[in-house]
């Protein structure tokens, strides 16, 4: 990961990154005056498809995201954080994991550039990735067509793979995950980390998971999800993981 001066902060990014790379690139604007926006998330806040080529890089579909607080101190500050270290800012930080595993040949997408601004003591950030092509969110998938118990432990052995290598994920939910034809991809890794193996803060990422797919049970009871498949996802987690 390599980094570059701008006028109110810093870009990072990775070697397969456009050097021709902006601050501007990480506002929606600059894409929507190409007509380079080609679809949206909206979640809390939206996220953004854009078409890369039309700034004539080598790479095609990326995703636009700027960094926005949550709970209660989101009131107060909509998306500012304070500075402390370059490292440490969200998006370098995530950023930097994203370009381990993507290395490592984990499921993630592959890591374009983290933008961050600095305002004094506070900071706001950006990151674009790569958009993984034909896959959708397992929330998504799950409300049209149900998965094959191959596939239950397939997700489980894929996040067993991640823990086995210590990646502790701070947000492990359904909409975290991807779906392609072949394969699951983890997204969304904001204050995410590596970590000493241990089955404590293993233990809480699968719990966080299986109260992410209840809460979108209760939410859409037509999802194609059951306790049943829950214990096939975790079965296959369990053989899967390291002792």
């Amino acid at each position: 990961m390599k980094f570059k001066k701008t006028s109110q902060g810093s870009i990072a990014f990775c070697e397969h990154t456009p050097k021709q790379i902006e601050p501007n690139w990480f506002g929606a604007e600059f894409w929507r005056e190409k007509s380079a926006i080609t679809g949206s998330s909206k979640g809390r806040y939206t996220t953004w498809f854009v078409d890369a080529s039309k700034v004539e890089t080598e790479q095609n579909q990326w995703v636009l995201r700027h960094y926005y607080r949550g709970g209660l101190i989101a009131k107060i500050s909509r998306d500012q954080y304070f500075f402390t270290d370059l490292q440490k800012t969200r998006a370098i930080a995530e950023l930097a994991l994203l370009e381990t595993l993507y290395k490592q040949g984990f499921a993630v997408p592959k890591p374009i550039a983290a933008n961050v601004e600095r305002s004094g003591i506070l900071y706001r950030a950006d990151l674009i990735i790569e958009r993984v092509d034909g896959a959708e969110d397992l929330v998504a998938r799950l409300s049209k067509t149900t998965m094959s118990q191959s596939q239950w432990q397939a997700l489980g052995e894929t996040i067993a793979e991640f823990h086995n290598y210590g990646v502790y994920h701070a947000d492990l939910n359904a909409k975290n995950i991807l779906i392609t034809d072949d394969k699951f991809y983890l997204i969304d890794f904001d204050r995410g980390e590596l970590r000493k193996v241990n089955t404590q803060w293993q233990q809480a990422n699968m719990s966080r998971l299986l109260r992410s797919f209840r809460k979108e049970l209760s939410i859409l009871p037509s999802l194609n999800f059951n306790e049943a498949n829950w214990q096939q996802l975790h079965q296959a987690y369990q053989a899967k993981l390291q002792s």
